[in-house]
């Protein structure tokens, strides 16, 4: 069952631009402007920063899943609403939307629970920050990615040229950028964009079983984790070192039983290898 999350003073309309429901530990959470192909407009920003709030810290949630209504992931930012609007209540109204924006998938990249981008469809422009924000990314062979902006006369602003160079490399980034081209899922795989690409009969089900995965796993080690990977991407060796033990030490204060039982399982009850999959939690002390 399809839910919208309700806030006291906030008008349907905006609360409407966001839809989730959570299933077997699993938030499936979707934009949801199928009509405008889920662009993302200052209404939208505001209630999925709520939905994420709402979600971040609940019990049955472990993982989250951000999808789109319809036949897109993002065609990006509503050009109507996000720009011409907001410019034109000046540097003030282009501040906020940014800011509302720009927030969430802040929020998204540093999220408590693991999240996985499951494109659907189009992804465009602005979507590029959430795909970079979300941990992993799965695509229908046939979604489309784009960096259309050069064709409508700005550049890839927004993140979206980090994220293209960041996910891959320089010559495609810079094609991709400059010629205002359309990859699909398969190229977008090849590229680095997501982790997979399959066919979109298929890629519910892929996401899920990805998902009850990583449910499986200490959710301590898993923020520990994902944490680490982002930060020590910019870091020299010897700082990403450093910052890697302290993060451990860390994340043992917080839950060493954890680590623990992990190792009990493994060395004295041989009762899994890690290299095949997660130890037991169930059988973990509070």
């Amino acid at each position: 069952m399809t839910n919208i999350l309700h806030v006291e003073g906030v008008e349907q309309t905006e609360l409407e631009t966001v839809a989730f429901t959570v299933e077997n530990g699993v938030a499936w959470v979707s934009l949801n402007r199928p009509d405008k192909r889920n662009c993302m407009s200052p209404r939208l920003n505001r209630q999925m920063m709520r939905v994420l709030d709402a979600l971040e810290f609940r019990d049955d949630v472990g993982v989250l899943v951000l999808t789109g209504e319809g036949t897109a992931w993002t065609a990006g930012m509503d050009l109507k609403e996000y720009f011409r609007e907001t410019e034109a209540r000046g540097l003030q109204g282009t501040r906020e939307a940014q800011r509302e924006s720009y927030g969430w998938w802040r929020r998204l990249r540093w999220y408590q629970k693991p999240t996985i981008a499951m494109v659907n469809g189009w992804c465009f422009g602005g979507g590029y920050g959430p795909l970079f924000a979300c941990d992993l990314a799965f695509a229908a062979d046939d979604a489309q990615f784009g960096l259309s902006e050069i064709n409508w006369g700005i550049l890839p602003g927004g993140g979206a040229a980090k994220v293209a160079t960041e996910l891959t490399s320089f010559r495609n980034a810079m094609y991709h950028s400059l010629m205002g081209e359309n990859v699909d899922g398969k190229t977008a795989a090849q590229w680095g964009f997501v982790n997979e690409a399959l066919p979109l009969a298929q890629l519910k089900d892929r996401v899920s079983e990805v998902a009850q995965k990583l449910l499986t796993k200490n959710p301590v080690a898993l923020k520990a984790t994902k944490d680490a990977v982002r930060r020590v991407r910019e870091m020299t060796y010897d700082n990403a070192e450093d910052y890697l033990i302290r993060a451990q030490e860390a994340a043992n204060s917080f839950d060493n039983e954890g680590r623990k039982e992990g190792i009990k399982q493994f060395i004295d009850d041989k009762s899994y290898k890690p290299g095949l999959g997660a130890y037991d939690k169930s059988k973990q002390s509070a």
